[in-house]
Formats: structure tokens, C-alpha cells, sequence
């Protein structure tokens, strides 16, 4: 169960699949050489046979073969299904996490070889691309351990095929140094694995990073605009409507005193205001300016804005005069600093007839060089 490769560097992504795809079809050559030379070499089974053809305890040798065929199916197919299965939990395709089995499976991979190399010795040659799987899989020193085990069953099993009483320095040093090209070209690939799974790690961690910040950032723009919006109502449609409430109280109080003349004027500033505070709403949802910036400048806008509160203070007979004052030549600003200046105004004047109890309010806009300045003064 060679897990996928993860995400790395192109070059160590593709040394690792070449390492990994030629693991498998060694694996997969080496059996296929083993199960031909069980039925057509002269491959020396475990159990030996007798000159007639027969085994010693009578059964046909042909029969043992086709046992020894079956087992090595099996080990096929329990190292081709743990491949697949991480192979399509890496790509995504499985729920399925065979990771935590991958011990189980090592082992009964390793058992089926084991039960085929005390068959037969040409078993022995599938222990090398064995041996990285038990690198891969387990612990390192565990894999030592194991793969030293390995390779004295392998040298076990080709001494007591040749029959010789004493093992022949091919049969001890064959195993073995193939034994030691695979421990330290599985050590390169459990490197380069770890480095790739490292690189995974560090990306995966990038990208849950990056998720944050945009939800941070988004939640931050939500705030912004809670917080624009807020500032819009305040400075426009709640100083509209409190004129609104206040004015159809003057005009309710004309009515009652028998002055239609008065209401009916009252009444029209009323729907004035409540059309230009229409107009407003409009356009801070649209995430527009002023519709009086619109259509005119800012100078233009500020001197209606002080009209309009004059008539307002009239109809409520507070007395309120109001007036607008230019200081130097006007420079066009940019539409973000005209509503800003324009929506502080409002809001001035507005705590100007709420709270000031004045008789006179003065809205001075100043162009000073490269600077603007806004004053709004009260007598109150």
C-alpha cells in the first residue's frame, strides 16, 4: 500500500512515480516469473517428489503447482487491492481511508510470500520490492528488523534448494546485497516522500491561511458597510424624518388653529423632504453619492442644505436663520471627500436645531491652496 504522491516539486513528484510505478511492475514481473517456472522450469518445490512423479505423501506434483498458482494469485490480488484503494483515496474518488490498515495489509502480503517462498525459491527474488513497502509502511527500525528477517528466510530457502551442506558465498551474499540496495534506495524514496508530504502539509496550511483571510476580509467589508450605511441613515434619513415628524406637527397644529394656508405649505415641505430623503435612500443602497452632489457641486449642495434647514426651522418656528459662506476659489475633490464634507454638514446642522437652541447658524466652506476646510458655527 505505496501511498500517492503528494504534492511536491515536479522533479521530486517524478521520481517518486517512476519509483513507485517500477516497484509495481517489479513486483508484478517477478511473480509472474515465479509462477512460470513453477509449471515450466525446474523449479524445486518445498516438499520435494519422488521419482515417479508424485509427491512423497502421494499427491501429484502438477497438483502442488497449481496450489502454489493459486496462493500466488492471491498474493496478487491483496497487493493490487491495497493499491487501488489508496491509489483512489488519494485521488479522491473514495471515502474509504485504508491508511490505517496498511499494517494488516503489509503483513498478510508478507505472509502469502512467506507461505510461497517455503514452496518454492523462486518466491525469493518478490522479498527486494518487499522490502520497500515494509520501509514505506512501518517504522524504521521495525523494518530493519524485519527485512533482515526476510532476507534470512530468502538465504535459507535458496541454501536448502542447491542442497549443499553448507551455504555458498553467492547464496548468502546475493540476498544480501540486494537486501542493501533496496534498504537504501527505500530510505531515498521514504525521504523524498517525507519532504513531498511536508511540502503538502505547508501548502494545504497556505491555502486554509488563505481561506481565512478572504473570510476575514469579507467579514471585515461586511462591517464596513454595516457601519456606511449606519452613518447614511443617521446623517440622512433619520435627521429627514425627525424634520418629517416635526414639521407635520406644526402643520397638524395650522390645521387646528384654522391656518390652511400655513398647513398646506408645511404639508408641501413635508413631502418635499420626504421625496428628497426617498432619493437618498436610494442611492447610499446603490452604494452611490449624494443625488444632490448629482446634480450639482459641492458648494452648490451645501448652500441648498442650509436653505433647507432655514425653511424647515421656519415651519417649525424655532426662528433659525441659516447661511452659507464660500472662502476662496473652488477646486473639484474627489466624490468621496464631497460626501464626506457634505454628510458632516448635515449632521451639524442637524444637532444644530435639536440641541443648540440657536438663532443663527453660519456653514463656512474654505479652499486654503492645496486644503478644504469645513466650519459650521452656531450662537447657541
Amino acid at each position: 500500500m505505496l501511498a500517492a504522491d503528494p504534492q511536491t516539486t515536479p522533479s521530486g513528484a517524478a521520481i517518486l512515480r517512476f519509483l513507485r510505478v517500477t516497484l509495481h511492475m517489479g513486483f508484478a514481473v517477478l511473480l509472474l516469473v515465479a509462477i512460470l517456472r513453477l509449471h515450466f522450469g525446474d523449479s524445486a518445490l518445498g516438499d520435494g517428489t519422488s521419482g515417479n512423479g508424485t509427491s512423497d505423501g502421494g499427491a501429484p506434483a502438477g497438483a502442488q503447482r497449481y496450489v502454489w498458482s493459486a496462493l500466488a494469485l492471491a498474493l496478487a490480488a491483496a497487493y493490487v487491492a491495497g493499491t487501488v484503494l489508496e491509489k483512489r483515496y488519494a485521488a479522491g474518488r473514495s471515502g474509504f481511508n485504508p491508511h490505517p490498515y496498511a499494517v494488516v495489509w503489509l503483513g498478510l502480503v508478507t505472509a502469502l510470500w512467506g507461505v510461497l517462498l517455503a514452496g518454492s525459491p523462486d518466491f525469493s527474488w518478490l522479498a527486494f520490492p518487499l522490502f520497500f513497502l515494509h520501509l514505506h509502511v512501518l517504522p524504521r527500525r521495525i523494518a530493519l528488523l524485519t527485512i533482515t528477517m526476510m532476507t534470512a528466510a530468502v538465504i535459507a530457502s535458496q541454501w536448502l534448494a542447491s542442497g549443499l551442506p553448507v551455504p555458498t558465498l553467492p547464496v548468502v551474499l546475493g540476498p544480501l546485497l540486494g537486501a542493501g540496495f533496496a534498504v537504501v534506495t527505500g530510505l531515498a524514496y521514504r525521504a523524498l516522500f517525507l519532504e513531498g508530504e511536508a511540502q503538502r502539509l505547508a501548502a494545504d496550511e497556505l491555502r486554509r491561511t488563505r481561506a481565512q483571510l478572504a473570510g476575514t476580509q469579507h467579514e471585515a467589508g461586511v462591517l464596513a458597510e454595516r457601519e456606511r450605511l449606519a452613518r447614511e441613515i443617521h446623517d440622512t434619513l433619520a435627521q429627514g424624518l425627525s424634520s418629517i415628524v416635526l414639521v407635520a406637527r406644526a402643520a397638524e397644529k395650522s390645521l387646528t388653529d384654522g391656518d390652511l394656508a400655513t398647513a398646506a405649505e408645511r404639508l408641501a415641505l413635508v413631502q418635499q423632504t420626504a421625496s428628497g430623503n426617498l432619493a437618498e435612500a436610494r442611492s447610499f443602497v446603490r452604494g452611490l453619492t449624494s443625488p444632490h452632489l448629482l446634480e450639482s457641486s459641492l458648494a452648490e449642495s451645501l448652500q441648498r442644505l442650509c436653505a433647507e434647514t432655514e425653511t424647515l426651522a421656519a415651519a417649525r418656528v424655532d426662528g433659525l436663520r441659516c447661511r452659507f459662506e464660500l472662502v476662496g476659489d473652488p477646486a473639484e475633490l474627489p466624490p468621496q471627500y464631497s460626501v464626506t464634507l457634505l454628510r458632516a454638514a448635515q449632521a451639524s446642522l442637524a444637532n444644530v436645531r435639536q440641541h443648540a437652541q440657536a438663532s443663527t447658524a453660519v456653514v463656512t466652506l474654505a479652499f486654503l491652496g492645496d486644503e478644504v476646510t469645513l466650519d459650521v458655527y452656531d450662537d447657541g
